[in-house]
């Protein structure tokens, strides 16, 4: 018998211990095709997904890979049926193929008799194929090539779709790599997606995912369409492209609430693609503005609903979404897989930190107990008031201060979610404040100074959870969050990774409310960056003061 970090069960649950020695090493495998369930102090559980398994695959993970992870690192033999099921689970991707025939017809063909009549019976696919030219391929409408990819994989047979791309209209793109080249997981990023037409790059905050954009176009050479979460992410967007390639300010447009720019890169918002005009969205041209050969969805784990339906009728382009994590809160994960591609890269956080290309951090939970007054209006609130009494205890702001005053002469990032909350820290510490009322010019002049070091200390809303560069904030303090949101864990962490010239080591804190909701939500925000093998210090506040 092995004396492995890992327990699997025939659930398709995987223990891991993290006290041995192995432990990182099982993590780094198990995580590329497992998600993590609950991560508590000793024992982290993992689940073994059908979604999971096919975006492995798809990322060029085989059966055989996967099952040598848990073989190797299994403390006990691994359940038959596990081996089994991941064995036949994996095998059904690919069975069903998108195609194009000599007609120029969309195309669903199978070798397997059996697989293609049952989908072909399913009600909700049956509507969508219009002929059947042989025994083995079915004719599917040519406006459903993303509606049949989302019906295919909610009945479990996720289709390979090698229907090919418009090409778009040509546009001259190249990399300006002077003094700088692409970094090698960049490099390969790129070549796996071109291979593949379509799909999502998974890599760390602060690695660099721009660049891959970037250089996503200097291959494809087309019009291209970025689509970003804010208008201060287009600019950094627009300013990135100017440094990094040939494209000029004539060449690259922005689409939002200031400016509606078509250009041949075009960069646009979430907001105003989704953005509504008595009752129907005002801006859909634009998706038809251009002959666009690539759309790039940037954070694309923050894709609006909305956006995957317009997504849907844009199959016939090339589809590049990048992330730091493919958790959604919203459960959508299968949309993106059909509709934006499936996983096509993904860099391990700890992997990229240990190349040195991105900071080392450290995380830490302060906890914060609240005076009898609270702890008592606490008792008494509905269910939905707790969380916003426990996030906003005022108990937190002195421990803010005793923080900021420990790393006295850093970058530090003060992060809440209620207004009323900024308010008071930003008032209390004498700091600016950022929020989504703040214009858009007077929020790049802020960060701008922080980046430079005119200010040290910077107070934000959840604007500044995604897409923003502030490279030497070596210091961020959470004290209230969008209740258990992982996603949201994962950006803030993200704010502090970028490599820093002062070399400090980052520094994460999350100020909990003992035993009450704030510090049940916390342990669900954890679990994606415990996935990535980063651990919690607990620490008592008054520890701080002493």
């Amino acid at each position: 018998m092995a004396d492995g970090p890992l327990i699997v069960q025939s659930d398709r649950t995987v223990l891991l211990e993290v006290a041995h020695p192995d432990a990182e090493s099982a993590r780094h495998e198990l995580a590329i095709f497992a998600e993590l369930e609950r991560a508590p102090e000793h024992i982290h559980t993992y689940r073994i997904t059908r979604l999971g398994l096919w975006n492995a695959r798809a990322a060029g993970h085989d059966a055989g890979d996967m099952l040598a992870t848990l073989d190797r690192w299994s403390r006990f033999p691994v359940p038959p049926s596990v081996s089994i099921d991941i064995s036949e689970t994996v095998g059904r991707y690919g069975r069903l193929v998108i195609e194009r025939n000599e007609d120029g017809e969309l195309i669903l063909r199978s070798t397997d008799a059996a697989v293609l009549a049952e989908v072909s019976k399913n009600k909700r696919i049956q509507p969508l194929l219009i002929g059947r030219p042989s025994s083995d391929a079915f004719v599917i409408d040519a406006w459903a090539r993303g509606h049949i990819k989302q019906e295919l994989l909610k009945i479990g047979w996720p289709a390979e779709d090698l229907a090919g791309y418009t090409p778009g209209t040509p546009h001259p793109i190249d990399l300006a790599e002077d003094g700088w080249h692409l970094r090698p997981y960049q490099r390969q990023a790129v070549d796996i997606f071109t291979q593949g037409g379509s799909g999502v790059v998974v890599l760390p905050c602060g690695a660099g995912k721009t660049l891959v954009g970037a250089a996503a176009m200097a291959d494809t050479k087309t019009t291209t369409l970025i689509l970003v979460t804010n208008t201060v992410s287009a600019r950094q967007w627009r300013d990135e492209l100017l440094k990094r390639t040939s494209l000029t300010a004539e060449e690259i447009g922005e689409y939002s609430g200031q400016a509606k720019e078509i250009k041949p890169v075009t960069i646009a918002t979430y907001q105003i693609l989704t953005a509504k005009r008595k009752g129907q969205y005002a801006h859909l041209a634009l998706l038809d503005a251009l002959d666009w050969g690539l759309i790039v969805y940037d954070e694309v784990h923050l894709l609006p609903a909305p956006v995957f339906k317009l997504t849907a009728d844009l199959q016939a382009r090339r589809r590049l979404g990048l992330t730091a994590t493919l958790v959604r809160e919203d459960g959508r994960e299968g949309d993106v897989f059909s509709l934006i591609g499936p996983k096509r890269f993904d860099a391990p956080w700890k992997e990229i930190e240990a190349q040195g290309f991105i900071s080392p951090a450290v995380c830490y939970e302060v906890r914060v107990d609240l005076p009898a007054g609270d702890r008592l209006e606490y008792a008494a609130a509905a269910d939905d008031e707790r969380y916003r009494l426990a996030a906003t205890a005022p108990a937190k702001i002195g421990v803010v201060r005793d923080l900021v005053a420990r790393h006295e002469g850093e970058r530090i990032l003060i992060i809440g979610q209620y207004l009323d909350q900024i308010d008071v820290l930003a008032e209390a510490l004498n700091a600016p404040k950022i929020t989504g009322q703040t214009p858009i010019d007077e929020r790049e002049q802020l960060y701008q100074a922080f980046r430079v070091g005119e200010i040290s200390v910077l107070v934000v809303s959840k604007v500044a959870n995604f897409s923003i560069d502030l490279p030497e904030a070596s210091v961020a303090i959470q004290v209230s969050g969008s209740f258990g949101s992982r996603q949201e864990e994962a950006q803030r962490l993200g704010r502090l990774l970028r490599p820093k010239q002062s070399n400090h080591t980052a520094s994460f804190y999350t100020l909990i409310a003992r035993d009450t909701v704030d510090q049940d939500f916390a342990q669900n925000r954890q679990r994606f960056l415990a996935e990535q093998g980063y651990a919690y210090t607990i620490l008592d506040a008054h520890s701080l003061a002493a």
